[in-house]
């Protein structure tokens, strides 16, 4: 696969949706903002987030910050955005990572709350791992978790419920597979989103949580809680972060957002931000 110019990252980014003016409408954002905010647990993304992040207005400055999103909080409609330098910046830190990692011949765990869209670009990273040498991290059968199950396809954990895989922002089956790997099959990498990527970091089971910034379908709260376990306290290696639209399909997304990711690869310019 060729490697892009960053500039030519940017474009595809913005092109696709997966950057720059996303899909997600302001008010389901702000609405999201003010539920994090207000100590709903279902956007903490199985972080444990305190008292720390009870004012909209700060969740809202940390977003603009961090991801790129509109910072007027008169803007209440409308386009939002996330900002594609912020999400090249972040591919860069995650080549630079699976480069460690397929050096290392790691032990990785893949596992998404958004199979729908990212379960084939979470896929092809795990393939190229596992060529270079890496031991992709089978589950344990059997698990169980929200009334459903933990389950394994194409090398990534979903959630299944009535023979669907689920869109979750529940931290719950992160928590079935760690308490049955244990400490003796902890992975050295763990390569998430949604609630599982929270739980990951909020264990400290090599937390580098990836995607999501702002997404369709749901919430980007998510990000937010992402940048909260770079945070003091949290684990002590953080996350390489990619804020990106996770609802767009991997047929115009993943290979953009895996291009400077394969193992080997150089990363789309020089030293990160």
């Amino acid at each position: 696969m060729p490697i892009l110019s960053r500039a030519a990252l940017v474009e595809h980014l913005v092109r696709t949706r997966i950057a720059g003016d996303v899909a997600t409408p302001r008010d389901n954002n702000l609405s999201h903002y003010r539920k994090l905010a207000n100590g709903d647990r279902h956007y903490w993304l199985g972080l444990e987030l305190g008292d720390r992040w009870t004012d909209e207005q700060d969740v809202l400055a940390v977003m603009a910050e961090r991801c790129g999103v509109i910072d007027d909080p008169a803007h209440r409609a409308g386009q939002d955005t996330i900002d594609p330098e912020l999400t090249v910046d972040g591919l860069d830190r995650m080549a630079a990572r699976l480069r460690k990692a397929a050096a290392g011949r790691e032990r990785v765990l893949f596992a998404t709350g958004h199979p729908g869209s990212l379960i084939d670009v979470h896929s092809r990273v795990a393939a190229a791992l596992r060529a270079q040498g890496c031991d992709i991290v089978r589950i344990p059968g059997g698990l169980v978790a929200d009334e459903g199950y933990v389950v394994q396809f194409a090398d990534v954990a979903v959630f299944e419920r009535g023979a669907s895989l689920w869109h979750t922002h529940s931290p719950e089956p992160m928590n079935a597979i760690l308490d049955a790997l244990g400490e003796d099959g902890r992975p050295d990498l763990v390569i998430a989103d949604h609630g599982w990527a929270g739980r990951a970091g909020q264990r400290a089971s090599t937390p580098w949580a990836t995607r999501t910034a702002t997404t369709r379908r749901s919430s980007s709260a998510r990000p937010r809680a992402r940048c909260r376990s770079r945070s003091p306290g949290r684990p002590r290696r953080g996350p390489a972060l990619l804020r990106a639209d996770d609802g767009v399909h991997p047929a115009r997304g993943g290979p953009g957002l895996i291009a400077g990711g394969f193992p080997g690869t150089a990363p789309s310019r020089g030293t990160p931000r």
